[in-house]
């Protein structure tokens, strides 16, 4: 372990702005289905489940998890298949129909910003369901640094052959229209037998409810962060999926099956901002609302990032950052490796400041009263924040 210290060159590197996506059409066995031919697939922290290799990775560096989109027009269809590694959606924009089961015969519809986490070895697939003309657009995150690739649903594999489209045992498509010869049999990904399929983990549309939160059940708190009490600081969080960041010990996520990583909420009031601070995990903002200006290092050159509305930036493990509102209010979706709950190490400023106002870490890393909390267990916090900083230094 040791201090992460960015040049501006590196951090560029790990922020991905809408203009660097880059999309494949190709990636899927059904990409020349009717109703599914106009999907575009991202993939912007590894390569997800992508079947092609046209598709472009923005950051291929391992995270422990993958990031990335689906946009698709007002109609088009994901099609049945299903995931070995946790799959997560969060939807950005517009109002989608998902489907599951062992022939799709569950569904509910989401709107944004809602997040959802559709359980493994089960058949799903997704429509753009939204009322009016909208491209939506779905960031995902896949569990695992090697997602193993997906199964497709039998039916979606049949069809897929009308159109010379097949898919090799190690999951990569094959496309006879291209000049692409069929390998042999036993060289082709088998379809998954009906047996197999009927014995899969049944879930009702209450059952799946429980694996989502929408906009409206968010749960934010105000005293999620060690520096919230700092004037012009003040972030909210509102965690979703696992134990993340948060300092609050009351705000607890609705979705704790361990999906190698969590997902939260940060919401930044006009011109509000985050205070310098590191975590030990490989970290991932996605921006749903807003521009969020990034500050790395602390001893050094400070380097800095600006992130428009649906950018991604990848915030390495044990680096100084702290965050900045530009133009207005700023949402951001916060995704961090582990399934443990992580700990954040302030500057030594916003320690000293919010003691000063009255807010202290107790020895589970919770913020707590000054005035409660006793000066034995107040040095918990602070032994283990000052034994953190000799670990970077050696």
């Amino acid at each position: 372990m040791k201090n992460t210290i960015l040049t501006t060159e590196e951090a560029r590197k790990r922020l991905v702005t809408p203009e660097d996506m880059v999309s494949c059409s190709v990636a899927f066995i059904d990409c020349k289905l009717p109703g599914s031919n106009l999907k575009q697939n991202y993939s912007f922290i590894g390569p997800g489940v992508t079947q092609s290799s046209e598709q472009v990775i923005n950051i291929p560096l391992p995270h422990g998890f993958n990031i990335g989109a689906a946009a698709m027009p007002k109609g088009v269809t994901n099609n049945l298949h299903l995931h070995f590694t946790a799959e997560v959606f969060l939807i950005h924009e517009g109002s989608w129909r998902f489907r599951w089961g062992a022939n799709g015969e569950n569904e509910a519809t989401f709107s944004a910003p809602t997040i959802l986490s559709i359980p493994t070895w089960i058949f799903r697939g997704f429509t753009n369901a939204s009322p009016t003309d909208t491209n939506g657009w779905v960031f995902t995150v896949l569990g695992g640094d090697n997602t193993g690739g997906i199964i497709w649903h039998p039916s979606v594999m049949q069809a897929a052959k009308e159109y010379g489209l097949y898919l090799s045992r190690d999951n990569m498509l094959i496309d006879t229209e291209k000049g692409e010869a069929i390998p042999d049999e036993a060289q082709l990904m088998p379809e998954l037998a009906q047996s197999y399929i009927d014995s899969l983990t049944h879930y009702s549309p209450q059952q799946m409810a429980e694996f989502a939160v929408t906009g409206e059940q968010r749960v934010w708190s105000s005293q999620g962060l060690l520096d919230a009490i700092l004037s012009g600081h003040g972030a909210e969080i509102a965690p979703v999926i696992g134990f993340g960041i948060s300092q609050d010990r009351n705000n607890q996520p609705k979705i704790i099956r361990p999906h190698g990583f969590s997902v939260e909420w940060l919401k930044l009031a006009a011109g509000g901002k985050i205070g310098r601070h590191r975590c030990e995990q490989v970290q991932v903002i996605m921006v749903f609302k807003g521009t969020l200006e990034v500050t790395f290092n602390r001893d050094g050159e400070e380097v800095v990032l600006v992130a428009p509305e649906r950018s991604v930036i990848s915030i390495p493990e044990n680096s100084w950052r702290q965050y900045r509102t530009l133009e207005g209010e700023c949402e951001v979706t916060l995704t961090t490796r582990g399934d443990q709950r992580k700990a954040l190490y302030w500057d030594e400023d916003i320690i000293a400041a919010a003691e000063q106002k009255g807010w202290v870490l107790d020895p589970d890393g919770y913020i707590a009263s000054a005035d409660v909390l006793p000066l034995t267990a107040r040095k918990v916090a602070i032994n283990a924040h000052h034994a953190y900083l000799a670990r970077l230094d050696k």
